[in-house]
């Protein structure tokens, strides 16, 4: 199964997590019905208030033109009815439906007069001028300008809670009506503000080992562009990766095939000879070659790999020491290499030591096996490092390609190419400069290699 059959396959696999528009949607949803109910809430609220308001005024108004219609009907029942007992009741109104509900009260709380329609316990409070709220009337009583009188109408709370119900109903029906027509706008806006993510995963959904091309961030949002920059990032150290890996099977390919092939030959040919000495030690060297070569393709597959270097402080003095004191094991090279240290203080510096004792080390076995007499290993201030050969030197033309990788100017074919690739690199990893100079400033012949580090 290959990388996009995978990926195919994960997405149609059973009990997997909702879409992120799915949630994005349902969580819009929520919060949208949350924040209507709160609204219609404080709707509910206001409407109460206005509604209680209006129906306040309302009740005041009727208060206030009932009242001195209300006396003259009294005294025209005294004067049709003498002795009758109180309360004197008004004939029905014309109006059932909307009939005033009222009584007049005397100064001493005697009921004087009440209306037809009023229920008995209508006006069940206390007589004070104003608004009261019995079990199930609203009063408001008013007292009368000239005459020791008094007079409450009844409004009933009920129609007040209707006229609430009513408001509060129907924007409940608006937002059930409103809620799927806003979820599916919300599904659509949500898929449409997602696309550019589900275009980044197909973006990377389509990239595999043989195509580790750069996404495109052209079109993708700032929050995104985040995660393609990182994506990127990836695929090149993936891409560096495979291209590191090619080039130790092309080096590898390249360098070891001579030696394998004259180890090869050596060994057949002292097996035909029964073993010559000569043969034998020819063996030798081309497998001594064979893994010499070994080593170095090593050590520039390790420059060249994806991973950071590290970014330790260095002591280069103890680093050119310590690289020195490897070389001066030898008793042969021992008497030819020297090490010179500044006399000013040194910078710190930042750096892989052990990738940086590489790099002086291949210089080293550079200018031992090719100056052909003294070499000097020199710690320069700020933070350069340098070896320098009394050799014949190399021409202005070969100077430009030593780096160069396979480039060889020597009869033994393990020339500088190969080696000063590596310090290249390493360089280059550590962001410093390599300086390559033949003769060296003040000498008439030799070759000189500088490695100029930045401070810390």
């Amino acid at each position: 199964m290959n990388f996009l059959d995978r990926n195919a396959a994960v997405r149609e696999a059973p009990n997997l997590p909702p879409t992120l528009a799915g949630r994005l949607t349902r969580t819009l949803i929520l919060w949208v019905a949350g924040v209507w109910m709160l609204c219609v809430l404080g709707v509910v609220w206001y409407v109460d208030r206005e509604i209680n308001h209006n129906f306040d005024n309302e009740l005041t108004e009727v208060a206030h033109r009932t009242f001195e219609t209300a006396v003259q009907e009294m005294d025209k029942l005294r004067l049709e009815r003498p002795g009758a007992p109180l309360p004197l009741t008004p004939p029905k109104q014309l109006y059932a439906s909307d009939a005033v509900m009222y009584q007049v009260v005397d100064v001493h709380e005697k009921i004087l007069m009440r209306s037809a329609e009023s229920p008995p316990n209508a006006f069940d409070v206390p007589l004070a001028q104003g608004f009261a709220n019995a079990e199930a009337f609203r009063i408001y009583t008013v007292r009368h300008p000239t005459l020791p009188l008094f007079l409450q109408v009844a409004d009933p709370l009920e129609e007040r809670r209707t006229a609430l119900n009513r408001t509060l109903f129907g924007l409940i029906v608006a937002l059930g009506a409103m809620l799927p027509v806003l979820a599916l706008v919300l599904r659509n806006v949500a898929r449409a503000e997602l696309r550019p993510l589900q275009q980044l995963t197909a973006e990377i959904e389509q990239r595999s080992g043989a195509d580790l091309r750069p996404i495109g961030l052209a079109k993708l949002p700032r929050e995104l562009h985040s995660v393609g920059d990182h994506v990127n990032l990836l695929l090149q150290r993936l891409a560096q990766s495979l291209d590191v890996e090619r080039a130790l099977a092309a080096n590898a390919a390249h360098e070891l095939r001579t030696p394998l092939a004259a180890a090869r030959l050596r060994l057949q040919t002292a097996l035909e000879h029964e073993l010559r000495r000569e043969d034998v030690q020819s063996a030798l060297d081309a497998l001594q070659l064979l893994g010499h070569r070994a080593e170095k393709l090593l050590q520039l597959s390790r420059a060249e790999s994806a991973a950071s270097l590290a970014r330790d402080p260095i002591d280069l003095v103890e680093l050119a020491g310590t690289v020195a004191q490897e070389f001066w094991q030898d008793e042969r090279v021992a008497e030819r290499l020297s090490l010179k240290v500044a006399d000013g203080a040194m910078k710190p510096t930042r750096g892989d030591q052990d990738a940086l004792a590489i790099a002086l080390r291949n210089l080293v076995e550079n200018a031992l096996r090719y100056g052909g007499g003294r070499v000097v290993l020199e710690v320069i201030a700020p933070c350069t490092l340098a070896v320098r050969d009394f050799g014949p030197g190399v021409g202005e033309v070969e100077l430009r390609t030593l780096q160069v990788r396979h480039v060889r100017h020597s009869s033994d074919r393990a020339g500088y190419g190969l080696g000063l690739s590596i310090v290249a690199t390493i360089a280059a990893r550590h962001s410093a400069a390599l300086e390559l100079r033949s003769p060296p400033p003040g000498f008439s012949s030799g070759f000189e290699a500088r490695i100029v580090l930045a401070p810390a």
